[in-house]
């Protein structure tokens, strides 16, 4: 079936999942791909490439969410898959250091100047928790500000008031956490820098360090105010709180070197994920050299993983990694220009087809919100009619598109998108608007 058509029967999908419901909790591994937001079944893929996933069934569709980020260039983009395929042939895991990982640090310390050190991980959860850790050690504080709507994996102490799942299923937090651990943690409005101003005042010298998703994307899109993240930076600096910047979404993608970089702000401890393993599981967290030579074995902080620094996941991320940096000016322009036209083009069918929307985009991610807008912090985000996006969703992947299966998630896009996806995804959408309207 061509990426263009309609997608058609989705019964051995059906089948699958049904198979999957009795092994897993909600036939699911991660809980939204259960579509519990959206409605309708998951089609369960078999394959991908480039800008299309293909299911049991045989449809393909258009996919807008990228495995939640990292596919930048692509699915089984070529590169990256020989660069897999040659490690693979030394063996999938070692367990001891490898020149691979300085090779690839190497080139993420080229892109982030903020980084003068790093640690690799498997997950971002891993990276923020470690980056948390160290935080407290290195200020000697307990209490953690975070932002409402800003996800930043699964540990106990950010759950609270968390974006991603959590937000989609309307959870305020997470069963299984101790009173005592979320008391620890401040969630705040985003966007609202006196409010955080206020929470220093209320804890003096307790605030160990302020963590935020420079661009929020696990409450949909949401860009930072013009000043914000300049005035957490002060902000931090003045009250000796770390700032932990958790560009595990945006990293390397809104811009080479991030959110830091296409805002001008610097931070003291960076996460980054999903793109630096080029579609394999890598966590990193790092920052400067006095904080990050805390952890064992030079410092007191332990953390630890048998499967950090995985050579399969090495050799992805430096493939990954050397092709955006060689060709940096013309993937960013290109993903900059193919995101306006398709953000704007479903934006202009809504309005034509009396459907109203809010549209935020930051370079190759977005959301199409369903509300009047503005749309500046995880509480205006709620305002939107998920019910709406839900048989919007529906309409898409009836279409041959496939969006994330969440109002609260950010959309992305790859350099192998190009006109006719572009042409057929506007096409979709009015369609879909058409039973909006």
């Amino acid at each position: 079936m061509n990426s263009l058509t309609p997608a058609g029967s989705r019964t051995h999908s059906q089948a699958l999942q049904l198979r999957a419901e009795r092994f897993f909790p909600g036939g699911v591994n991660s809980p939204v791909r259960a579509f519990g937001a959206v409605g309708g079944a998951p089609p369960f893929v078999e394959r991908a490439l480039g800008a299309c996933l293909t299911d049991a069934d045989g449809n393909r569709y258009i996919d807008y969410f990228g495995s939640w980020g990292p596919m930048i260039l692509g699915h089984a983009f070529p590169p990256v898959v020989e660069a897999i395929q040659r490690a693979a042939r030394n063996s999938a895991s070692f367990g001891a250091s490898t020149a691979a990982e300085a090779d690839l640090a190497e080139r993420v310390v080229a892109c982030y100047p903020a980084i003068e050190k790093l640690r690799f991980v498997s997950s971002g959860t891993e990276a923020t928790m470690s980056a948390i850790r160290l935080a407290r050690a290195v200020t000697g504080r307990k209490i953690i500000v975070k932002f409402e709507g800003c996800y930043h994996g699964h540990a106990d102490g950010l759950l609270v008031k968390a974006g991603s799942g959590v937000a989609t299923f309307g959870i305020p937090g997470s069963a299984g956490v101790p009173e005592e651990i979320a008391r620890l943690t401040l969630a705040l409005p985003y966007n609202d820098l006196a409010a955080v101003e206020t929470a220093f005042a209320a804890h003096p010298g307790a605030i160990a360090a302020v963590i935020l998703e420079p661009v929020v994307g696990n409450a949909g899109c949401i860009p930072p105010a013009a000043g914000y993240l300049a005035g957490l930076r002060a902000l931090t600096q003045k009250e000796g709180a770390l700032l932990i910047a958790d560009e595990v979404m945006t990293g390397f993608r809104v811009a080479l070197g991030g959110a830091l970089e296409l805002y001008g702000v610097d931070a003291d401890l960076v996460t980054l994920g999903k793109i630096v393993g080029g579609g394999l599981p890598v966590g990193v967290f790092g920052g400067k050299r006095r904080f990050m030579d805390l952890l064992a074995p030079l410092g007191p902080v332990y953390q630890a993983g048998t499967l950090s620094g995985n050579p399969l996941a090495m050799a992805a991320g430096i493939a990954t990694l050397s092709y955006l940096q060689e060709h940096a000016a013309e993937v960013y322009p290109r993903l900059e220009a193919t995101a306006k036209s398709v953000f704007e083009g479903v934006a202009a069918e809504a309005a034509r087809a009396g459907v109203t929307l809010t549209l935020n985009r930051v370079g190759s991610m977005g959301t199409w919100f369903f509300t009047a807008g503005p749309v500046t912090n995880y509480a205006q985000a709620a305002q939107s009619d998920t019910a709406a996006f839900g048989r919007f969703h529906r309409a898409m992947l009836e279409q041959g598109v496939w969006l994330p299966p969440s109002q609260f998630e950010a959309a992305f896009l790859s350099t192998a998108h190009g006109e006719a996806e572009i042409a057929a995804t506007i096409a979709a959408a009015r369609e879909a608007f058409k039973d909006l309207g």
